[in-house]
């Protein structure tokens, strides 16, 4: 299935929310390629004391489990998570894929940077990926796509945007029509009245996929399926570590959860969907036990080590970051 093209703007200025948020984040002056991220939200890879560094040895753990040589990180940022790679397992070979130039004060344990065009378009020298495992952390819920609404007669309709001085006006746009309504009617349910259509999702995520002859694809999201599909649709901003309306004029960021579902839907036999909570805990341990208080006396270092480790993983592992989503999807010959 294909998605219709981002309609052009009319008049008066109005785009479809696809080709606004698209334009607003990837712009040749759009958000991501003027701001860091760490600047303004963190996630898992950056911001949160001791996080980083876990999550690092979870993907090096996974790399072992499932015999991969390299990692590739789709929307690496500012290399956050390749630079704590490159000091848990040196052997990997790494790569950084993210729409700026390679960070100057990236380590040298990070092999290669591709720059890429920026949404669900990926650089065309990425291919032919061996034995690798490919994170996308926090990718798709920035890969643009349609948002629709019901009318009055429940008929879903694009939803059309002018932003102007910080501000924006909607309206109703054309009916959706031919993949685009089919997703709507397969995933929406009826108390839904606004959504994003994970088309776009799911078609880079297929073109990843291509790209890897063996190995495992991995990817990390905030997302819904089924009956908690919120009825409101889930678009959003982030500027200066506050969560703000949705406006794309390239001020924030803009982003919106994963229908994981529809995803997992049309991923291939063998592709599992589990929350961050329970990979972590399989991969690095339990963090409910305490600290043994002797080690305090014995060895105050690896005590407070030991207590900061555990309190890094509890965040990971409960609340909203818990309750994030990691689709694992094999390639070709591995375990």
């Amino acid at each position: 299935m294909t998605s219709s093209a981002p309609a052009a703007a009319s008049g008066d200025g109005a785009l479809s929310w696809a080709r606004a948020w698209q334009e607003a984040l990837y712009a040749p002056d759009g958000f991501y390629r003027r701001a860091a991220p760490a600047q303004h939200f963190a996630t898992s890879a950056q911001g949160i004391p001791g996080a980083g560094a876990l999550l690092a040895e979870a993907v090096a753990a996974l790399a072992t489990r499932h015999r991969c040589a390299a990692v590739v990180d789709v929307g690496a940022g500012r290399g956050e998570l390749l630079t704590e790679l490159a000091t848990r397992d040196p052997r990997l070979a790494l790569t950084g894929v993210d729409v700026v130039p390679r960070p100057p004060d990236l380590p040298p344990g990070v092999d290669g940077w591709l720059v890429s065009p920026g949404g669900p378009a990926l650089p065309p020298s990425l291919a032919d990926l061996q034995d690798t495992l490919v994170l996308a952390h926090e990718w798709l819920d920035v890969v643009p796509c349609q948002v629709a609404q019901r009318d009055r007669h429940g008929v879903w309709r694009e939803v059309e945007v002018i932003a102007r001085s910080g501000t924006v006006t909607e309206r109703p746009g054309p009916p959706l029509t031919g993949a685009e309504q089919e997703w709507a009617q397969r995933w929406l349910a009826p108390q839904v009245w606004r959504a994003e259509i994970g088309l776009a999702r799911e078609q880079a995520l297929a073109d990843l996929l291509t790209r890897v002859r063996s190995g495992l694809v991995v990817v990390v999201d905030y997302g819904h399926q089924g009956a908690e599909r919120p009825p409101g649709g889930t678009l959003t901003g982030f500027r200066d570590g506050r969560q703000v309306d949705p406006v794309p004029d390239g001020a924030s960021d803009l982003t919106a959860h994963v229908a994981v579902d529809a995803l997992l839907a049309t991923l291939p036999r063998g592709a599992r969907a589990q929350r961050q909570g329970t990979v972590l805990r399989d991969l690095l341990g339990d963090p409910a036990p305490p600290v043994p208080h002797d080690l305090s006396r014995s060895d105050p270092g690896a005590y407070l080590r030991a207590l900061a480790r555990r309190g890094a993983l509890r965040t990971l592992t409960s609340g909203a970051l818990g309750d994030f989503w990691w689709l694992q999807v094999p390639v070709g010959d591995v375990r």
